[in-house]
């Protein structure tokens, strides 16, 4: 599916709990089982949606799954991941990948899909059944049947009680509830955001500040080389707090992917200028188990040391990132976390076998120069100078558009910028996203000091760039050209 340059909606997110306990006789085909699935919009346009699928096997252990269930209004399913699916009709059929066939009593999977309607509503579908047994009898309504949905095509659905058991993704142990602020979350070792032992919960530190972050557009890239990943753009916002507060500047990027198996990986970078005017470089990483709606930052602050608020280099702290869709906001709380340990309960998060780790840090690539594949011209807004700080000097100059021509043709997005940081070199850091004219999304990083440029970049691995994928590539320095600046990229031998 093509996602042609679509303003999403993330105010139709929406989810429904269907659980049951119920037991069906084992079989050579299914295992004695019951189980629970979570089903949520996470955007919605005119004739188009989004949705994440979360299923927990609450019986004997199985070696494969088919999900199965039925639409009530014409939807239909065009891409997913995280299985093999099949339609005939409303009735959809869903069966494992190779690498998350095999649930063991209380683990899950998830799963997403991109799809189709046309009616005056969107409602959840009905019947879910893991290997022929219907999860029914759970916690969307007393009788136990499927919500329905309102005239505007958001289901109505009561809270879940608290008993009720939450998706996890099989590679987490071990199982805990969604939004749950009393474990440690401990990263895969790829993607450790710094706290390698654990991210504990942060409310159990002193609060620092709470921001709230107004949304601007967001860009569904699809199903890349690491998993599937949104471009969420931030246009402006607040933050207040005890001993910091201001607003945070047009630009901010919130960069989400979506792991095969339902676990989540964050990078979000955002301008945040106080009261007296002194810029703040606010870079966080994030991670969040299979169905957890909150995802668990560590956000690393760059001040400037001759600042009032110099003592940000040197804390340590953990927070919450929550996207409020009814709203049209991100929720950021940051907490000192200083003299908070690690310690159980713990939900260890594992990455999903034979797929690439995203990197934190700029490629160490190296190689000459090749073919040209493709140049840019981006026009460039005013920078901004944080000044000197813990790691050098950080000047942010703000991406506005562009242009691109070659085996690419499209437009450079507004938003993101250059993360340059001054030291005993200078190193750039520039991260936008490309838009094709055939409609792919395409994520662009181009980091590395001066002379030693490498790109990577990801988009769609079913589309039509998927070769970029590759991250074989390097990239010019950037050369003036009216506005901003040109950039050539180039095949790496």
């Amino acid at each position: 599916m093509r996602f042609a340059r679509r303003r999403l909606r993330l105010a139709g997110a929406v989810a429904v709990v269907l659980a049951a306990t119920g037991v069906a006789t084992a079989t050579a085909a299914s295992a004695a089982t019951g189980c629970q699935v979570t089903y949520t919009i996470t955007n919605q346009w005119p004739g188009g949606f989004g949705a994440d699928v979360a299923v927990v096997n609450l019986g004997d252990s199985v070696t494969s799954w088919r999900l199965t269930w039925s639409f009530t209004a014409g939807q239909t399913i065009t891409q997913l991941w995280g299985g093999t699916f099949s339609q005939a009709g409303s009735d959809v059929t869903v069966v494992n990948a190779g690498w998350n066939g095999a649930l063991s009593a209380g683990a899950g999977t998830a799963l997403g899909f991109n799809g189709s309607w046309n009616g005056a509503s969107n409602p959840i579908p009905t019947g879910f059944a893991l290997n022929g047994t219907t999860c029914t009898g759970g916690t969307a309504s007393p009788s136990g049947t499927p919500p329905t949905a309102s005239a505007s095509g958001t289901p109505s659905v009561p809270p879940p009680s608290s008993h009720t058991p939450s998706p996890s993704s099989s590679a987490q142990s071990p199982s805990e509830p969604p939004n749950g602020s009393d474990a440690t979350v401990v990263p895969d070792a790829s993607w450790t955001c710094g706290m390698p032992d654990g991210i504990a919960p942060p409310a159990r530190g002193q609060l620092v500040l709470r921001a709230t972050l107004r949304l601007g557009a967001v860009h569904d890239v699809g199903t890349t080389q690491y998993g599937r990943r949104r471009v969420i753009d931030v246009t402006d916002g607040t933050f207040t707090g005890d001993r910091v507060s201001g607003t945070v500047l047009t630009g901010g990027l919130d960069l989400e992917l979506t792991l095969s198996n339902g676990a989540v990986e964050l990078e979000e970078i955002d301008m945040l200028r106080t009261g007296d005017g002194t810029l703040i470089y606010l870079r966080s990483c994030g991670v969040a188990p299979a169905g957890d709606s909150t995802v668990r930052i560590v956000p690393d602050f760059e001040a400037p040391n001759s600042s009032a608020y110099a003592w940000l280099n040197t804390g340590t702290f953990a927070g919450t990132r929550v996207i409020n869709a009814a709203a049209g906001t991100i929720e950021l709380a940051v907490y000192d976390v200083s003299t908070v340990t690690p310690a159980d309960p713990r939900i260890r998060l594992k990455d999903p076998e034979g797929v690439p780790n995203q990197s934190w840090a700029c490629s160490a690539a190296t190689g000459t120069r090749g073919a040209a594949v493709f140049s840019e011209s981006v026009t460039l807004g005013s920078g901004l100078t944080v000044g000197a700080s813990k790691r050098g000097t950080r000047n942010v100059i703000p991406i506005t558009g562009g242009t691109a021509s070659g085996r690419v043709t499209g437009s450079v997005l507004p938003g993101g910028a250059d993360y340059q940081l001054i030291g005993s070199s200078v190193t750039l850091d520039a991260r936008y996203t490309l838009s094709t004219t055939d409609g792919e999304f395409i994520l662009v990083r181009n980091c590395g000091p001066i002379g030693q440029l490498v790109p990577v970049f990801e988009t769609r691995a079913a589309g039509a760039y998927a070769f970029l994928n590759a991250n074989t590539w390097l990239s010019s320095d950037p050369t003036t050209a009216a506005g901003g600046v040109g950039l050539t990229f180039y095949e790496r031998k």
